[in-house]
């Protein structure tokens, strides 16, 4: 098996050894890392596909659940796919992970056995009590490949139908984050079938997360993504908030970046700032 996310090392110790030289980028990423340093003590790092925003993100919640999302909770949770699939026919070219000898018009079955994984796993893991064995059920999960790629699918179906709301919520006049203009303000998404079409179909397959969609992620799984994005350091940009202006009961992770593509999961929060 493949470690999706690897062991945790000292954040400092693989500073040193990732950026030696003393050219300014060297420079500004070692005190971005010094800077992350102050809150946490070591990094795990994330496998490096397409998947990896989803996969440090996700990691991240379920490292620190304690309790199953409302979301999550809600009756028709596992009916989304036929209730959207019913209202829009275009989500029947949804670029499912590969799989051999798939008839087509499963769609909808497939990605609802996902959306039951993400739940039963969610719930199995924030009942963990001790934060060892939840860690243990973690890195377990995480090197489970099939169930691993099954849980960035029900992620990706949960920011179509977040999109999807957003959009509809926009053309009845009602209000929406501004990052909801941004997303259907580019030629290439200008709707969610275009959205699908050209930017979440290719997630994990030619292309990973760009900026506005880490927007929409936060806002599908109700969550803070807090980020240290190192080459923005000395910014005003160093540390992003996904969204912006997130609900005060939206739980927090935190990620790290060094250039907005690939992200890692800072652990082990230095005591005195626990206080």
């Amino acid at each position: 098996y493949k470690l999706s996310v690897a062991p945790e090392m000292d954040i400092m110790e693989y500073c040193r050894k990732e950026w030696r030289g003393n050219t300014p980028v060297a420079k500004r990423m070692r005190k971005g890392y010094e800077a992350v340093a102050q809150k946490f003590a070591s990094i795990r790092r994330v496998r490096g596909d397409n998947y990896c925003a989803l996969r440090a993100t996700l990691f991240q919640a379920l490292s620190q659940a304690t309790q199953l999302p409302n979301w999550l909770q809600s009756e028709d949770f596992t009916m989304l796919p036929e209730n959207l699939l019913r209202k829009y026919d275009w989500i029947k070219q949804w670029q499912l992970k590969q799989k051999l000898g798939r008839k087509m018009g499963e769609i909808s079955e497939e990605i609802k056995e996902y959306l039951i994984l993400l739940r039963k796993k969610w719930k199995n893991i924030s009942e963990i009590e001790g934060p060892i064995e939840k860690q243990e059920a973690c890195d377990k999960l995480f090197k489970n490949e099939e169930e691993e790629y099954s849980l960035y699918e029900a992620l990706k179906f949960l920011m179509l139908n977040t999109a999807i709301e957003l959009y509809n919520d926009d053309k009845s006049g009602r209000r929406v984050p501004v990052f909801s203009w941004l997303l259907f303000a580019r030629d290439t998404s200008s709707n969610p079938c275009q959205l699908m079409h050209n930017h979440l179909n290719h997630i994990g397959h030619s292309g990973g997360l760009e900026q506005v969609e880490m927007f929409l992620l936060a806002y599908a799984l109700q969550y803070t993504i807090q980020v240290y994005r190192l080459y923005k350091h000395s910014t005003d940009e160093f540390i992003t908030v996904y969204p912006n202006d997130p609900e005060e009961d939206w739980p927090v992770v935190t990620l790290i970046t060094e250039d907005d593509r690939h992200y890692n999961i800072p652990v082990r929060m230095c005591q005195e700032t626990m206080l």
